[in-house]
């Protein structure tokens, strides 16, 4: 599952810069990872570009509730800066803030889709979904230390605990994709497609996309059924 393409200095330089959504020019994101990254002058000064990398997956695993209920999946609401104000999203949401935080100290990235086989969803999620196949499932490609590497900022620790999964770890060195097994020995998660990596996020690609195949979602043209997925663990 790793990226190994390769790719031209040039292009690299591309990968870090800002976007539309990837935003991280905005005070609210230069704020998160100043808060991820502290210390005199520019943030994470001293550190490697992977310590950098691997904060910053922890700041947005945990600093960001993840939260599939509720969301408004209009345009501005996928803005990196947007999403780290509500303080919560799902995975499309949180791939775009850790996409956008790396590139704001200069590390490549690229937001990465795939169709997953989900074994533990509540049951009231798996109505909603029409089964355990969701689609549209993101994470984030980084490149550190000449080489692409996966990451996956997406379930914060508080969740996976109720859910009993172990929390997926990042160490900069390796993909870090999904859980496969939950504590108790349980297949949790597996990839059945994977979709491709972009340099922004394909707002129409993936919103229409995840309408088209789990219309059920969605209780209004652009946002999501209210619900809880905290409070569907317990």
């Amino acid at each position: 599952m790793s990226s190994e393409q390769a790719v031209e200095p040039a292009d690299l330089k591309a990968l870090t810069a800002e976007t539309e959504f990837l935003d991280y020019n905005s005070d609210t994101v230069r704020e998160f990872v100043a808060k991820a990254l502290p210390g005199e002058g520019q943030a994470g000064e001293g550190l490697t570009d992977t310590e950098k990398a691997v904060r910053l997956y922890y700041a947005v695993r945990d600093g960001i509730n993840y939260e599939v209920y509720g969301s408004r999946m209009t345009r501005g609401e996928f803005t990196a800066s947007a999403i780290i104000k509500h303080k919560r999203g799902f995975c499309v949401h949180k791939s775009i803030v850790y996409a956008a935080a790396v590139r704001a100290v200069g590390v490549p990235s690229r937001i990465v889709y795939g169709d997953v086989r989900n074994h533990l969803s509540s049951e009231r999620l798996r109505e909603l979904v029409g089964g355990d196949v969701f689609c549209f499932h993101s994470l984030t490609s980084v490149h550190l230390d000449g080489k692409w590497v996966k990451a996956t900022p997406v379930f914060n620790k508080l969740l996976c605990k109720l859910y009993k999964i172990a929390p997926l770890e990042f160490d900069g060195s390796a993909d870090s994709l999904y859980h496969p097994y939950d504590e108790n020995g349980r297949r949790h998660m597996e990839f059945l497609r994977m979709r491709g990596e972009f340099d922004d996020f394909p707002y129409e690609t993936v919103v229409d996309g995840i309408r088209a195949a789990h219309p059920k979602l969605f209780r209004s043209d652009d946002e999501l059924a209210e619900g809880s997925l905290t409070g569907e663990a317990s």
